[in-house]
């Protein structure tokens, strides 16, 4: 029986008895069967970290911190088995895997250092004698509902500042790639962190999720998914006045001013739109170039793109530039994007299919695409694709460029390659987007907020709003006896 959910630091098999599959998606074999969970398991689980709560939030920050660190040296120790096991449950080459699983470490390690630097504020009252503290504590039982694309890393977001700030979780990774991300947590266990404060289970979002939402143990909701399903948390959410950190989906322009330096901004381009298989929330969704570069980039791109290479295996491959898509679903979508954009007008400057050969039979694969001719009509230029399909259309002015790129309900990141200041300066003052990246095509540091704007979502991850978001202002304010 699979004895694979998290329960008061026991691993334990569901309720029922219930089992899932996880496959792999570049060939349909089974890599492990584990414990389906159910909303009864979810109930003890917040039974468990609600338990741990005052243990964990009273330990001392350094206590905490070292207990984090002691967990990532541990799960540095197991790189290799976590990088295998990402890879064969989401098909990234194992470059990738590692990049993320060594990502993910950083951010537990960045802020263990950041909880010890946690401090509240005090001044003078000014009526009579008094003196106000103001006071920073931990929110509580945090629900962490996390992707398939980068499962360890968002994890590793949500669980870094929140146990940094004193909360205890219960997590459900996700049912496509939960095996990296159990490891992630396993580490934790045995770095001796108390029993209770990391839960994990296992399932379905209709069943094991949406009871983490809706239970009122949970005190917090840190969700990465879909924006239908985000708007659905937080309308659950708000029934409590329960708060949620949402991080959903995207349409990420890419703008090519007419001064831009095409050696560059083509290369990033294409590693924003083609990494992971374009299945990351900040992947390059529509490409939007100045009218007198758009041919040059053009052909460049597609040509660039045509040379990619994509895996069947990405273990027996590290280096390879794309995997698998993670679903038929995920394929459905991205078919459905150049079906809809074809019969619209558009043209196939490359890819459009999938690609030949017998080590491809069995997986979710799509060649890298690439399209021409486009306009704002098409799905694809105005849902997220979350593929390896690129848009380009044509602008003249970059007020133009950027106001096509705003012509989205997302609003997560967004990029612009251009030599001119004053044009990076308007760009980045006019973009409706989270993070915008100017001759840059990464967003993300650890140091700064990541999230989104409009159906993006709301709040911020990393950074010190990201600590911020699992902490509760408390003001104190104390009246002494004057000696006068």
């Amino acid at each position: 029986m699979a004895e694979t959910l998290l329960i008061n630091g026991q691993w334990v098999a569901s309720s029922d008895g219930g089992t899932q599959d996880v496959t792999n998606p570049a060939n349909g074999s089974v890599i492990r069967t584990i414990s389906k969970g159910t909303a009864a398991d979810v109930q003890a689980a917040l039974e468990a970290a609600t338990a741990a709560f005052p243990v964990w939030a009273g330990l001392s920050a350094r206590e905490r911190a070292a207990i984090m660190h002691r967990a990532m040296d541990i799960f540095r120790a197991n790189l290799d088995e976590a990088n295998r096991l990402l890879t064969q449950e989401h098909g990234k080459p194992l470059n990738d895997s590692n990049k993320e699983n060594s990502y993910s470490a950083d951010v537990i390690d960045f802020y263990a250092e950041e909880g010890r630097r946690l401090d509240g504020t005090h001044f003078a009252g000014d009526i009579g004698p008094t003196h106000s503290f103001v006071l920073r504590q931990p929110i509580g039982v945090v629900g962490a509902i996390t992707p398939w694309n980068f499962p360890v890393d968002l994890l590793a977001w949500k669980l870094g500042p929140g146990l940094a700030a004193g909360c205890t979780f219960v997590i459900k990774p996700p049912s496509e790639a939960p095996l990296a991300a159990t490891l992630f947590v396993k580490s934790f266990v045995e770095a001796g962190i108390p029993a209770g404060v990391l839960n994990i289970v296992t399932g379905p979002g209709r069943s094991v999720g949406a009871e983490i939402v809706t239970n009122p143990l949970s005190r917090k909701v840190a969700f990465t998914g879909s924006t239908a399903t985000g708007l659905w948390i937080a309308q659950q959410a708000a029934q409590q006045l329960k708060p949620v950190t949402l991080e959903l989906g995207g349409s990420a322009p890419f703008v090519v001013a007419d001064d831009a330096d095409l050696d560059m901004a083509v290369p990033e381009a294409l590693r924003r739109t083609f990494s992971h298989t374009g299945q990351i929330c900040i992947s390059v969704n529509r490409i939007f170039v100045h009218r007198a570069r758009y041919d040059e980039f053009t052909q460049r791109f597609a040509d660039a793109a045509s040379k990619l290479r994509v895996t069947a295996d990405g273990l027996a491959e590290p280096d390879a530039d794309m995997g698998p898509m993670i679903n038929a679903s995920a394929i459905e979508t991205v078919v459905g994007h150049v079906e809809d954009a074809l019969e619209r007008g558009a043209a196939v400057l490359t890819g459009g299919q999938a690609p030949s050969g017998t080590q491809y039979a069995h997986g979710y694969f799509y060649l890298p695409t690439v399209l021409t001719n486009v306009n704002r009509d098409m799905r694809v230029m105005r849902e997220e694709t979350f593929g390896p399909l690129a848009p380009i259309a044509a602008f003249d002015t970059l007020e133009e460029g950027v106001e096509m790129a705003n012509d989205t309900p997302y609003g997560l990141a967004a990029y612009v390659y251009t030599n001119d200041l004053d044009k990076a300066f308007y760009a980045a003052k006019h973009l409706r987007a989270g993070g915008v990246g100017i001759n840059v095509n990464d967003i993300t540091d650890i140091r700064a907020p990541f999230g989104g704007m409009k159906q993006s979502g709301m709040g911020r991850e990393l950074g010190q709003p990201g600590l911020d978001a699992y902490m509760e202002y408390k003001h104190v304010r104390y009246r002494y006896r004057d000696p006068r």
